[in-house]
């Protein structure tokens, strides 16, 4: 969290994090489309030629009040490429929430643990580890036919209590709820520690 007093801002980072291709991007881009132009900022994307995320894809906009002041929530993924390691962990620090972006596809199941344990490591590091941040998963990709069942993700991740939604970011499926649950409970923790 960033305080702007004297303007009376509140920055908040919210980071989508998974692996390669799981699809932090286009819930990214989906997002972009659905929020009003006048609330939001321009989606910057730095993107290999075939069209991978290198670093961050990014984007801010903005909400109502809290505790007084104007929020401005910023968006960014992670590259998924393992050698972009380095990277994720730049984009992770100061993360005020967090996505995990599972893909459902039955041969990315390893590559899902992986990314997941690459994250909590991260996060460990910076001294917020999984459960002291606010943390959201979105297991995408649910219309594939190979398509995991949810249950199966959760227990092969290893995953806690935390909010879990199905999506297939590509047509929009499932995105708004899960950045409407991670801003919440982001907000929430904001609250706490303001007052």
């Amino acid at each position: 969290m960033n305080i702007n007093w004297q303007l009376r801002q509140l920055r908040l980072k919210i980071v989508y994090y998974g692996p390669a291709m799981s699809g932090k991007t286009t819930n990214i881009e989906q997002i972009h489309k659905r929020i009003d132009p006048n609330n939001r900022s321009s989606l910057v994307s730095l993107k290999t030629n075939e069209d991978r995320t290198l670093f961050f894809d990014f984007m801010q906009f903005e909400l109502g009040k809290i505790c007084g002041m104007s929020p401005c929530i910023q968006l960014y993924t992670v590259p998924g490429q393992e050698y972009y390691k380095a990277s994720r962990k730049l984009v992770l620090r100061g993360a005020d929430g967090v996505v995990f972006v599972a893909d459902s596809s039955a041969a990315r199941i390893k590559d899902n643990l992986e990314s997941w344990l690459d994250m909590g490591s991260a996060l460990n590091e910076m001294n917020q580890p999984i459960g002291k941040i606010p943390l959201v998963v979105q297991y995408n990709k649910r219309d594939l036919v190979d398509a995991v069942p949810v249950r199966s993700l959760h227990q092969s991740l290893g995953i806690g209590e935390f909010p879990e939604f199905e999506a297939v970011a590509f047509n929009g499926e499932g995105v708004l709820n899960t950045l409407k649950s991670i801003i919440n409970d982001v907000i929430c923790q904001v609250q706490k520690e303001l007052q």
